[in-house]
């Protein structure tokens, strides 16, 4: 079987670690990539590529697409573009894996959702924790109810943000339609809305910019359909990097890392569970792109997961506006 053609649409430091999974992957081949500085392209290609067969160089998308007739296309460009870019890449006939968040508005999620069905692609959003064994077992024990039902889940993360992404397009709100919340902020989020699986229906949040354009420090209260209560922490503005999650369920809780899923402490109702069952291994979201549309795995996260997350988004921004209580805001 010939290798997946494959895409590189942006080519900033994160696509170049895209590139290292795929140049791995035996059944993965970059045929092209796209930019507006060429020599950030070519800075990946020698950095990432330098052994492989060289990739086409484009500064247009649209020839990228006509001239490489890639199969898939990894799209790592500013937050607010991931919509249009998707929608483009859907048209030309390509699986889609886009980098964290999908898009910046849940009209637009909603909207790139039904594109992906209508044209039967696969799109994949690029989150780490959905393919870890220990967030496929927590996700078990929520659905199965083995320590009860799931009541409450408190999370945080920190980072330094604000210093790091300075002078970026990160905080640039036209580009980034938001800050700390939607750019690392978006991994522990997504790892909750993911393991929870309902629909957000009150959110009440603080934000605070720090005298910059977006946001840098946010803490949300979130109260899901099925009755679930959620209360996290996101830091921008923090020297000491770190995140931690705990579900709490009537019977036990679970304590995992949100960012990676690299670490899971699991307690029923006598104490520490010391060896709890978790099966399965690591796997990049690249692999199971690729896998996915080879049709021997189903995607980890879907545009599904990313209506979750942007109806979340909105509802915080939405939140931190009125200073009151919001919910999910309306669909056109």
């Amino acid at each position: 079987m010939s290798p997946v053609r494959v895409a590189l649409l942006g080519c900033g430091s994160y696509q170049a670690a895209h590139a290292r999974r795929l140049h791995a992957n035996s059944e993965a081949q970059v045929v092209a990539l796209c930019d507006v500085d060429e020599l950030q392209a070519q800075t990946l290609i020698e950095n990432a590529l330098a052994d492989a067969d060289r990739p086409a160089y484009y500064d247009d998308p649209a020839k990228m697409y006509e001239k490489s007739e890639p199969d898939a296309v990894f799209i790592a460009t500013p937050h607010t573009l991931h919509y249009q870019h998707c929608v483009q890449g859907i048209k030309a006939g390509c699986h889609i894996y886009v980098e964290k968040p999908m898009v910046t508005n849940s009209a637009d999620a909603h909207r790139l959702a039904e594109k992906v069905k209508q044209a039967g692609r696969i799109l994949v959003v690029g989150y780490n924790t959905p393919c870890t064994p220990e967030f496929e077992y927590l996700r078990q024990r929520i659905r199965d109810k083995t320590f009860g039902r799931l009541e409450m889940v408190i999370g945080h993360l920190s980072q330094n943000w604000a210093d790091f992404s300075k002078g970026t397009w990160r905080q640039d709100p036209e580009l980034s339609g938001g800050g700390q919340a939607y750019d690392s902020g978006a991994h522990i989020l997504n790892s909750l809305v993911w393991s929870v699986e309902a629909k957000v229906v009150q959110v009440f949040a603080f934000v605070d910019n720090k005298d910059i354009p977006v946001d840098v420090n946010s803490s949300i209260n979130i109260r899901f359909d099925n009755g679930v209560l959620a209360s996290i922490i996101v830091s921008g503005d923090c020297a000491v990097s770190g995140s931690h999650m705990a579900f709490i369920f009537e019977q036990g809780k679970i304590e995992i890392d949100p960012w990676s899923g690299k670490w899971i402490n699991v307690y029923d109702k006598d104490g520490p569970v010391k060896y709890p069952p978790i099966t399965g291994h690591l796997q990049f979201p690249d692999d199971n792109f690729i896998d996915s549309i080879l049709g021997r795995a189903e995607p980890r996260t879907t545009a599904a997961h990313g209506i979750l997350q942007s109806e979340l988004m909105d509802a915080i921004y939405e939140s931190a506006r009125i200073g009151g209580v919001a919910g999910p805001q309306p669909t056109k």
